[in-house]
């Protein structure tokens, strides 16, 4: 499309969280360039984030409108989390499929670049887009870190695999479950940047979502009731020309103590033909592309590479 003139585009920085009406029209913007895109361009930590119901110091809001008024229309948001003042600003930036390629995304970083140092943050782009590497290079930013994203095609259920009578399976108990498996979920992620650092308030928030449901939250216990491995699974409504809606290996944590027991492969077959049973043709996860032993997992179990995220971040010296 042709570029937008100036003066049709503000930029609003919103200190602390957004009203319902802004978060609301954030969460559309996003489904409208998943559908667009095929992959979701703000991650869950960011709409905890956006969602909380206390202003937060380490939360950078930007929206982008286009038009005046009661005309105006939001075209694109910059969000920048960081997990406390000593850790580095985490940045998700995404523009309405319509509003493309008219330098909303220049503008947006540009103005994030007068509120921090661009060349300090990490920054996620969702999908390896030619775009995202154009907008990070610009702002003195390198390829640190890669997500792959791997999908499994088909409605073939997997073999289950029967585990240790030491063991017991049963899905997650909301009021009753959540202290254990902060704990365990720590412990399975402890070098894991996000995943393990979720607090209470990070799991209720998820909690709250639409899409959570416990019946497809599958914990693995000892007999002496310590939880030792999970499968927490999510569906994704269809978006686009889909007509199915999407599963997800949502998270698959095993405790240090209890890895190379089986219980990863067997969680996972669990929740994978769990998410066959609601109907999904499709399961997605997530995984870093240096998680060797996961990837191969994976792919044992029918997942091929799909895409991949990119995090970008200081650039490093030769």
């Amino acid at each position: 499309m042709s570029e937008l003139p100036q003066n049709t585009v503000s930029i609003q920085h919103v200190p602390g969280e957004l009203d319902e009406r802004a978060l609301s029209d954030v969460r559309d913007l996003a489904f409208d360039a998943q559908a667009a895109d095929g992959n979701p361009p703000l991650s869950d930590q960011t709409l905890v984030a956006l969602a909380a119901e206390e202003p937060s110091d380490n939360l950078l809001a930007l929206l982008a409108e286009v038009g005046e008024g009661v005309d105006a229309k939001l075209a694109g948001v910059a969000i920048a989390v960081r997990e406390s003042e000593e850790h580095p600003w985490v940045l998700e930036l995404v523009v309405h499929p319509e509003q493309r390629r008219a330098g909303i995304g220049r503008a947006l970083l540009g103005k994030l670049g007068e509120l921090v140092d661009l060349s300090q943050i990490q920054a996620w782009a969702h999908g390896d887009h030619d775009a995202a590497k154009k907008l990070a290079t610009g702002a003195g930013l390198d390829r640190v870190r890669e997500l792959y994203r791997m999908r499994r095609e088909g409605t073939d259920y997997l073999e289950e695999v029967p585990l240790d009578r030491r063991f017991n399976v049963r899905t997650f108990r909301v009021g009753e479950d959540e202290p254990v498996w902060l704990e365990a979920n720590a412990k399975s992620f402890a070098h894991h940047p996000e995943q393990g650092s979720l607090t209470l308030n990070d799991l209720e928030a998820r909690m709250s979502e639409d899409w959570f449901d416990p019946t497809g939250f599958f914990l693995a216990f000892d007999s002496d009731q310590n939880l030792l491995a999970y499968h927490w699974t999510k569906i994704h409504p269809a978006t686009g020309d889909e007509i199915r809606p999407t599963g997800e290996v949502y998270v698959v944590g095993v405790v240090p103590e209890a890895q190379g027991m089986g219980l990863g492969r067997s969680l996972t077959n669990t929740g994978v033909n769990y998410l066959l049973e609601l109907g999904v043709d499709s399961v997605i996860l997530y995984v870093d592309a240096d998680n060797e032993p996961a990837v191969k997992l994976y792919r044992s179990l029918g997942f091929t590479l799909w895409d991949a995220d990119i995090m970008y971040g200081p650039q490093k010296l030769d």
